[in-house]
Parts: structure tokens; sequence; C-alpha cells
């Protein structure tokens, strides 16, 4: 398997899904370097590098420190010549609802789950435009989207890494439109890619904003069920239309998994049907509006 073959990547996370990337990237002959902070997992992939005869670095690392990020890409940049890939896998799980979860635990949860992704696109974007792109992968959970009870600072960590991703994804695809080139010019100067980058801007920030309202009605007293509703549909609605969106504009590469828009298309979807479909929130909208005006 040689489909990863020139490519360097960085996985963080050396226990469990974070370790079988690492080792699937190395067996496709991508170059990579794995992050963790568990010593005994990271001997236990070292070893298991060296049987297999995989090139393979495993580092420790605090994905939460600044410095030892820092050092960890630029360690890929000077031993590989760059960097394509960034896999973001560690994560802890504390259980425990807000009452019984401590502070500490809390900003930890938000620093080794968030925080993690923030530094590691931080430092490893400019790097990855020096090569041309790359590609950027941070492993969520259905927690962010549908919780179960007690798991409070998780499930909070997994949504938070659904927006960023999001808006990761709008970023890329703006990025990437000053790159990608038609007809002898990058697509960003056609006025039809300039149109969606503006429609996929007001999308994100309306949604962005009839949320807030939702919550600023809610904490002044309000019931909140139309705001709710009317946040729910339009921001659902419109992940699925900037998701899709973002496809259209990288071409074909939006259908290959190198990229992250294919992904989150079909994460948006998502979005439409849990938590009360759509078609329900319509419906709720369309009662309490009666329910207003009777």
């Amino acid at each position: 398997m040689k489909e990863f073959a020139g490519k360097v990547a960085l996985v963080t996370g050396t226990t469990g899904i974070g370790c079988a990337i690492a080792k699937r990237f190395a067996a496709a002959s991508a170059q990579v370097i794995a992050c963790g902070i568990d010593a005994a997992a990271n001997e236990e992939l070292t070893r298991e590098a060296e049987e297999l005869g995989l090139t393979l670095l495993v580092e420790h690392c605090d994905v939460t420190n600044l410095d030892r990020v820092r050092a960890v890409i630029a360690q890929a940049v000077s031993r590989h010549g760059g960097l394509d890939i960034i896999v973001n896998a560690a994560a802890i799980h504390p259980f425990g609802t807000v009452v019984e979860t401590d502070l500490a635990t809390w900003n930890r949860c938000m620093m080794v789950n968030v925080g993690s992704i923030y530094l590691l696109a931080h430092l490893g974007v400019p790097e990855m435009k020096k090569r041309g792109g790359g590609s950027i992968i941070n492993l969520a959970s259905v927690q962010g989207y549908a919780c179960q009870r007690g798991v409070a600072a998780y499930a909070t960590s997994k949504g938070a890494i659904h927006s960023l991703t999001r808006a990761l994804a709008l970023d890329h695809a703006a990025e990437y439109s000053l790159k990608r080139q038609t007809f002898g010019k990058p697509i960003s100067e056609h006025q039809a890619i300039q149109i969606k980058l503006a429609n996929m801007a007001q999308a994100v920030h309306a949604a962005r904003l009839l949320t807030w309202h939702a919550a600023w009605t809610i904490d002044q007293g309000g019931k909140g069920t139309l705001e709710s509703s009317i946040a729910k549909c339009f921001a659902s609605d419109s992940a699925l239309h900037v998701a899709d969106e973002a496809i259209q504009t990288f071409g074909g590469y939006g259908y290959m998994k190198e990229y992250p828009v294919e992904k989150l298309l079909r994460d948006a979807k998502l979005t439409q049907i849990y938590e009360g479909a759509n078609e329900i929130q319509r419906t709720v909208i369309a009662r309490e509006l009666l329910r207003h005006y009777a």
C-alpha cells in the first residue's frame, strides 16, 4: 500500500483509535509522527512499529502545551520536509454532571479535546500552506449531537469539535479557492465562486446570531420555544447548504477523503434529523406563530 507515499502525518493520541490510525498511515507509506502522553502506550506503539517495519516515530507530547506542540511540528518539518496531514485523536472522557465535575477536570477536558485541535491547526496550517494544502481530521463523537446523561464535560467538548470543524471547513474552502486555478486564474476570482463564499458566510453568521438570540431569550426568562426552533432549523439547514457549497468549491477533490468536506456534508445532514427533525421544528414554529397572533 503506497497511497500516502510522500505524505507527512502527525497523529495525536497513541492509544485506541489514534494508535490504529498512526499504524495505518505508516503502513500506507506515510511518514508518521505519533504524539501521546501515556508512556506505556508510547513504548508499546514504538515496539509494534519496529516489529512491523513501519516508518513511525513516537513522541511524548502533552497536546495542551503550546511549546511541546510547536516542537513536534518543527520536528516533522525538519525531519520530513513539511506537514500534510493532522489527525486529532487525543481525548479524555471524564464522567459527571456539571455539579459533579470540578473546574480542573472541566478545563482539562476542554484543553485536551478541543484546545489541542486549535493548537495543531494554529501551528500546523501555516506549514501545510507551504506544501500547497493538507488535511485535518478531527475525531468527534455522537455525544456532540445527542449525549447520554452524566458526561457534561465530554459531550460539550465533542459538540465544540463539530463547530470548530465546520468553521475550519469554511476557512479552508475560502483559502483553497485562492489556490485552485481554472481557465488560467484562481477560482476565487470567478464571480460565481465569490458569490458562493459570500452566501456561505452569510448563512454561518446568521445561524450563529439566531442561536445567540434564542439563548438570550431564555436568559431573559422567556420560554424560547419559537426562537430555539427557528435557530435549530435554520442552523442545520445552513450547515448542510454550506457543506454542499464547500464540496462544489473543491470540485472533484470534494469527494476525496483526503479533504474534510465530504465528511462534513454527511455530518451536516444528521443535524437536520436529530433532536427533533426539521419538519417537526417547522410545525412548532407555525404553532407558536399562530398562538401568538390568535
